[in-house]
């Protein structure tokens, strides 16, 4: 088979260059050798911000783009994204606050905020924000970023893009590719199925923490750019607080870590940043990062935790961009797109670096680099085109809940609370015709049915339980102990004919 594009790694990167690519009407092929998000993209703290932190470094090209991306994603996905308050403790032994305040002034006008409240300064005493903080925090600054689901967000990428005519094969890895004439030659080796050759007249290398290893040994191009790894690693635990708000914690060490409210339940801590010196891999949270987060949280917070209370963890191999910073946290977020294309052979170009918040713009741009390859590509599109399910009448999710339980009385209020949060306007494909909950198949706890889990195999690629519990929903955290164990089952002993597919596109 014959493609404009084929795009190599499954991640927001590639997830994004791919839907952005097809809507130009490019036909594209988008290859990742596991599943989607199922690296880098959904080990993140979940946030789409600015980066305040990076004022520090004089970072002020990446926040602006950052901040205005930060309106422009809160607008294309309101189901999956939505504004989140942060409340900043000032503490005397990091940064001053005058520098702070100033920061936050920075980080309210820099961006061109619209949607979203200014920063302002907090007295804690007998406001909500302090009560589970020591006693000794007094003063504190309040400024808002917003909250994402970073797995679905690339997920719902890799759909609009499937939609727009994209081809999207998961557990498929690239094996090598060679330069024939004014096309590339892949060699794609499915997991499940025989090794196959495709061409396409450019690549795109977006393997995230595997960029160098595809561009230098998959396709034998040599490079002076290169990949910096880091380990950012989060725990949860138990819910330390009230409240919708988060918290930015500032370290002696002058790192920050983030408190998040998590799944009702829990709150999510992080993020570490640990220099990786392995291949790239799946990787584990260290004893000792463990204790770093806990020794954060307990140096602001009354109730104190151990390495006992985290009921879950999870890591991340970030592909941050190599600009010889002589520490982790110092390393440039910002993206580089390095184009290789000698003497007007079929290029690739490699992505460095980039994080979630500035996933779109990183595509429009990329495919700018790409345009004198295709002449006939359409203009840039994605600016302010919602992402599947995000088309709800005033960014309301709660009304799209209430309206769910209107159509669908059978469903309870937290499920449709869920739906609309994790699917917006598609909900309703999962529903169906269905007229009760039992109509929606077999039971596996925590709101989790046979016909949600017939929806994201058929629609959205899942294949294991792992896929659907803990990147396509969150409720691996909820399930009784054996739900997940059956959801297994239930996957081994189903076969998704194509139509279903077909039934579930038709519906959405």
């Amino acid at each position: 088979m014959e493609f404009d594009l084929l795009v190599v790694g499954g991640g927001v990167n590639g997830a994004g260059i791919a839907r952005d690519a097809a809507g130009r009407g490019l036909s594209v092929l988008l290859v990742e050798q596991n599943d989607l998000a199922s690296a880098t993209s959904s080990a993140s703290t979940k946030l789409v911000h600015g980066g305040l932190r990076y004022l520090e470094y004089y970072e002020f090209k990446l926040v602006r783009e950052a901040l205005e991306e930060r309106e422009t994603l809160l607008a294309m996905a309101p189901h999956i994204i939505w504004p989140l308050r942060f409340v900043l403790p000032h503490a005397h032994a990091t940064r001053p606050a005058w520098l702070v305040r100033l920061g936050l002034f920075l980080y309210d006008h820099l961006g061109g905020r619209k949607r979203l409240p200014g920063s302002r300064g907090l007295n804690l005493k007998g406001a909500p924000e302090g009560a589970a903080l020591k006693p000794d925090y007094v003063k504190a600054f309040v400024y808002s970023d917003c909250w994402v689901d970073d797995a679905r967000l690339v997920t719902l990428n890799a759909l609009d893009a499937h939609e727009r005519g994209a081809t999207v094969e998961t557990r498929t890895k690239l094996v090598s590719a060679r330069r024939v004439g004014a096309m590339w030659e892949a060699r794609l080796k499915p997991v499940d199925g025989p090794e196959r050759t495709v061409r396409a007249r450019a690549i795109v290398n977006a393997a995230g923490p595997w960029v160098s290893e595809v561009l230098t040994g998959a396709l034998n191009v040599k490079t002076g750019s290169g990949a910096r790894l880091i380990k950012g690693s989060h725990i949860v635990v138990p819910r330390l607080f009230e409240g919708d708000q988060a918290y930015m914690l500032q370290n002696p060490d002058r790192r920050i870590v983030f408190a998040i409210p998590y799944e009702d339940r829990f709150t999510l801590i992080g993020t570490t940043d640990v220099a990786w010196d392995a291949p790239p891999g799946p990787a584990k949270i260290s004893t000792e990062e463990v204790d770093y987060l806990c020794e954060s949280i307990n140096r602001y917070f009354s109730r104190p935790i151990a390495p006992g209370d985290v009921v879950w963890s999870y890591a991340g191999v970030r592909p941050l961009f190599d600009d010889h910073a002589d520490s982790a946290s110092a390393v440039t977020r910002d993206y580089v797109l390095e184009v290789d294309a000698p003497n007007g052979e079929a290029p690739v170009l490699s992505v460095f670096g980039g994080k979630i918040t500035t996933y779109r713009h990183l595509a429009d741009q990329a495919m700018s680099r790409l345009a004198s390859f295709f002449p006939k590509a359409g203009p840039s599109w994605t600016q302010g085109a919602v992402l599947p399910g995000g088309d709800l009448p005033d960014l309301d999710r709660a009304a799209l809940a209430r309206a769910l339980r209107v159509e669908f009385p059978f469903l309870s209020e937290d499920l449709a609370a869920r739906w609309a949060r994790s699917y917006g306007t598609r909900a309703r494909a999962i529903v169906a015709d269905a007229r009760s909950l039992t109509d929606l198949g077999e039971a596996f706890g925590a709101g989790l049915y046979a016909a949600e889990i017939d929806y994201l195999v058929s629609v959205e690629w899942a294949r294991t339980a792992e896929d659907i519990l803990y990147r396509r929903t969150k409720l691996g955290l909820h399930l009784p102990p054996d739900g997940a164990a059956r959801a297994e089952a239930y996957l081994q002993r189903k076969r998704r004919p194509r139509e279903l597919f077909d039934h579930f596109s038709k519906l959405a």
